[in-house]
């Protein structure tokens, strides 16, 4: 399940429907029905193949009650793209009322269901009631947005028989639907949906900045088509207040199109009803450039979009989106940085070749301020250095001859682990730190990198912030914060919003979500992707691990990281093409994808690719 397809496993070519035991069709599970007594839940199949299509049975004739309710339960695990196998475990008005799309609720394992005991049996009465329990992972919201939960789940399935045909229907049931984590993996996939940063965020190249937004579509229920229909649809909460979408509102597809099918030359065209019509050339651009940013993520040989209304084509888009706005980092990072033996700023080349570091141009680099940690501009042109007592914040041009002045910030922290962290750079040349003094924690934003320290309000924060990262969108920011003998990594929205009668805005971190339920002490994190991030932690066990998570909380598909023990610090960007880069109880070592980790120097510490 991976939003992040650049940066992580490809997808494998789809193959033919198969068809298995359980029937005629090949069922979730295939779990025995028995006639009577309580269900031990629908198990969740982790192990099946995620190609395999399912399909659903309909009720067998005169069905007892626990064969209806596990049937039903199998068939919300099935590829039937409107549940109507499902519907028909239902009474007529049940299945009216009932609204599938709802949402989906993800338990550790298949719902466990057992009928609620009556003096009198369902025999007599002509009811009864079915309780369904379990344990919460996750939950994708009517907007197919994904989130983490935790906590027991309850809920009940009543049941009725008809007086006529005297077979048994459930006619009262909750809204959405409900599996377990193995079928939801087996059933869903992640991908981007692309929107515009708005309040005038540009990606480093100037254009407007492109922001993926991960929801979770049904894997083999035409992904494309609901990937269209979803960005049409617009933003998902989060970071609807943020971004912005080229189309005009009420933008739909086309009446009757059902089905959205690449042609031989890899071209999609994309009908729209008439609410598109009128639109320009520019805004058509910007149009077609979401559509192929959302449309790649999932299926990577996509060439060419092409947009129509009526009987008109309004414009087509063939070279890259990138031409309409900035996706990531458009420059690729030249260097590596981190710290060295000297304290000192040093670089050498991102890629494989040389690793014998250079102290980097101006003062950062020539080791009169010790250091102990630093961040370097996205376009490479600027950095900035915490001393080595983490009080002060120095920030300069990496230009040979260059001054480093006087402290653009201070800490009053009395320790060392109660001053600044590790700075990161925005795309608009903006800096970000956190003051971990306890009297006075904050937030802090320097425009540009110099003035007067803007603090940031942080809403609904818990905790002390140990480690900062914003997301080359711009709108996103990453903060590990720290509560009792915890520390958990966070995902907000960046809000800018103009002060009356002041030039500087009032910035803001919203919607704070956390991204790492598993984990009870997460180390270091780092931007990995468009929506993806590697990070560092300890499991509840006490064992440290490297993973790959989505913003959203979930585990993207692909590998995690190959193991390595007593991680410090981890670096990365959002190109897969450049390797990840740790410092370790063995220093700096370096990661290719699929490879092993490679020593690079023994003698540093806090490295940093541009950001």
């Amino acid at each position: 399940m991976g939003a992040d397809r650049d940066g992580g496993t490809r997808r494998r070519p789809r193959r033919a429907v198969a068809f298995a035991a359980c029937g005629v069709v090949l069922l979730a599970g295939c779990a025995s029905m028995p006639d009577s007594g309580d269900l031990s839940g629908v198990d969740s199949t982790p192990g099946q193949d995620t190609l395999v299509q399912v399909f659903a049975v309909p009720p067998p004739e005169d069905a007892t009650p626990t064969q209806l309710v596990q049937g039903f339960l199998e068939a919300l695990t099935s590829d039937d793209p409107n549940y109507e196998m499902a519907s028909q475990y239902l009474t007529e008005d049940a299945a009216k009322a009932w609204r599938p799309k709802a949402g989906t609720t993800v338990l550790a394992d298949g719902p466990d269901a057992f009928e609620v005991s009556k003096q009198r049996g369902p025999e007599e009465t002509g009811e009864t009631t079915f309780a369904l329990s379990g344990t919460k992972v996750a939950t994708v919201d009517e907007q197919q947005s994904y989130a983490p939960a935790e906590g027991g789940y309850e809920a009940l399935l009543h049941l009725s028989r008809d007086p006529k045909t005297k077979q048994w229907r459930i006619d009262k049931l909750p809204q959405g639907v409900v599996m377990g984590q193995g079928d939801f993996e087996r059933n869903y996939t992640a991908v981007n949906k692309y929107f515009f940063a708005s309040n005038g965020v540009t990606g480093s190249s100037r254009q407007p900045a492109a922001v993926a937004d991960p929801v979770y579509v049904r894997e083999r229920v035409d992904p494309m088509t609901q990937m269209v229909r979803s960005l049409l649809k617009g933003p998902t909460s989060l970071l609807r207040p943020v971004v912005r979408t080229a189309f005009p509102t009420g933008t739909a597809l086309a009446k009757g199109v059902t089905t959205l099918m690449p042609d031989e030359q890899n071209k999609l065209t994309v009908p729209l009803n008439d609410k598109a019509a009128r639109v320009g050339l520019n805004k058509c651009t910007e149009m077609a450039a979401q559509l192929l940013f959302t449309l790649r993520s999932l299926s990577p040989s996509i060439e060419e979009v092409a947009l129509e209304s009526g009987d008109r084509q309004l414009c087509s888009l063939t070279e890259g989106p990138e031409a309409a706005a900035a996706r990531g980092v458009t420059e690729q990072a030249e260097h590596l940085y981190f710290i060295d033996e000297e304290h000192r700023l040093v670089r050498m080349a991102a890629q494989e070749g040389s690793r014998t570091p250079e102290a980097v141009p101006g003062a950062l680099g020539e080791g009169q301020t010790q250091l102990r940690a630093a961040a370097v501009s996205r376009d490479e042109q600027m950095g900035a250095g915490v001393s080595r007592d983490g009080k002060q914040l120095f920030v300069g041009s990496l230009v040979s001859g260059g001054s480093l002045g006087e402290p653009v910030l201070r800490s009053a922290g009395k320790s060392e682990g109660d001053r600044l962290t590790t700075p990161s750079w925005d795309a608009q040349h903006n800096l970000w730190i956190a003051d971990r003094n306890p009297d006075d924690p904050r937030l802090l934003l320097l425009e540009n990198g110099a003035g007067k320290p803007l603090e940031v309000r942080t809403p609904g924060l818990d905790g002390r912030i140990e480690s900062v990262r914003v997301a080359a969108d711009g709108v996103r920011i990453a903060l590990v914060v720290a509560k009792g003998d915890t520390s958990s990594l966070y995902i907000g929205r960046i809000e800018r919003e103009a002060k009356p009668g002041e030039d500087r805005p009032i910035v803001s971190v919203m919607e704070l979500r956390s991204a790492t339920p598993g984990l009870e002490e997460v180390t270091t994190v780092s931007w990995a992707g468009d929506s993806r991030l590697v990070v560092v932690g300890r499991e509840p066990n006490g064992v440290q691990t490297l993973r790959y998570v989505q913003a959203d909380g979930s585990t993207p598909e692909g590998p995690a990281p190959a193991a390595l023990t007593g991680v410090k610090a981890i670096a990365a960007t959002e190109n897969d093409q450049v390797p990840l880069v740790a410092y370790s109880e063995d220093g700096i070592v370096r990661l290719h994808s699929g490879g092993q980790w490679q020593k690079v120097v023994t003698d540093g510490t806090a490295p940093v690719y541009p950001g």
